[in-house]
């Protein structure tokens, strides 16, 4: 369904380096999303085409891709990782889980007056005593009584990104989450999937597109700033991905065959890419701190599925390493005129790879 008409793009074109300042825009604020549509398939879509921009409907995916395309989605699912409690000097403490170490193990953000030296106990929601234990970085790890994640489900509150305003309720426990959520351990949902029910699903498989998962845990880090304005001096968060042998088959047959691999988000982008280093996918688990910048020359990822991101955030430099900077940039502009929803709870683009600086094998 055509909501406007096309928009035509002219080629994109790479410069030699990239600042921080680059990848900045004004966002009117009440462009934010701060809650989900009444129905996850019912947001808008911007296709974002090498030669021009058209509106649609989300559903409209449907049309948009071929019988044998691969779409790869990551079905990990959030944790409860945010904790309010209090040291055993009384003061008070918020603690964001990272990520899980071990079973009674975690990594995890603790905000205080002062930085909690090892050995300092925190009683987290009023039933939860950990230890802290070394520091890493900007990171604590904490000692669980039991195992970990049954604890963090059982007495933690769902982490809303931090533009979110409200606190977490009933609605965002489930809008929160995709449907296809199976994997505890991340912190910040992988959006692009929210769009997508059961029914949509359904469709997607009659029409003969193909289904794959992999797993990536998405971190805190993922909302951390960069903040140096020569960007590849920023380093990136590490995120524990897993990839099935059988999604690894899907995506090589793909590629062999000359269809589609459509990353669904940033986060299934980031792992595919990062388990292809080395030619062919491979299955497999490791963990990534893959910074992907214009320049990058994909591997495996030929079509991506992604919300609207956040000024100067590192995914603004992945969608324009993906489509071409000076495309996204019209893009942008494009959906802060039409008004689109932006970040976790907006509107979505399909994304084609610029492969003027992209040449896949």
């Amino acid at each position: 369904m055509r909501l406007s008409p096309p928009v035509y793009l002219a080629p994109s074109c790479l410069t030699t380096m990239y600042l921080l300042s680059d990848f900045d825009f004004d966002l009117p604020p009440e462009l934010i999303a701060q809650a989900p549509l009444p129905e996850r398939s019912a947001s808008r879509l911007l296709e974002v085409a090498p030669d021009r921009l058209q509106d649609r409907r989300f559903t409209d995916i449907l049309d948009l891709l071929e019988p044998g395309d691969v779409m790869v989605f990551n079905d990990t699912r959030v944790l409860n990782a945010r904790f309010f409690g209090v040291k055993e000097t009384g003061g008070k403490v918020e603690v964001l889980v990272e990520r899980v170490l071990e079973a009674s193990t975690v990594l995890a953000q603790v905000r205080a007056s002062k930085s909690p030296p090892p050995g300092t106990r925190l009683r987290l929601a009023n039933s939860v005593d950990v230890t802290v234990g070394e520091r890493h970085g900007e990171f604590f790890t904490l000692q669980f009584p039991g195992d970990a994640i049954a604890l963090i489900e059982a007495h933690g509150r769902l982490p809303l990104p931090p533009y979110i305003t409200h606190e977490a309720g009933e609605q965002d426990e489930r809008r929160y989450q995709t449907v296809f959520a199976r994997a505890p351990g991340a912190v910040a949902a992988p959006t692009a999937g929210l769009h997508f029910d059961q029914p949509l699903l359904d469709q997607l498989q009659v029409r003969g597109i193909r289904l794959a998962w992999l797993t990536l845990h998405v971190g805190a880090g993922t909302f951390q700033p960069v903040r140096t304005e020569n960007i590849s001096q920023h380093k990136m968060h590490a995120e524990s991905f897993h990839i099935p042998a059988e999604t690894a088959a899907l995506v090589n047959e793909a590629r062999r065959s000359g269809r589609a691999v459509v990353a669904v988000g940033t986060t299934s982008l980031r792992a595919l890419e990062s388990a292809s280093q080395n030619g062919e996918l491979q299955a497999g688990s490791d963990d990534t701190q893959i910074f992907i910048t214009p320049g990058y020359e994909f591997r495996t990822v030929t079509r991506l599925i992604t919300n609207f991101h956040l000024p100067k955030s590192t995914l603004m430099m992945l969608v324009s390493a993906f489509a071409g900077y000076q495309r996204i940039r019209t893009a942008y502009a494009h959906a802060i005129a039409q008004r689109y929803r932006f970040f976790s709870y907006g509107d979505a683009m399909l994304l084609d790879l610029d492969t003027h600086w992209n040449k896949q094998p």
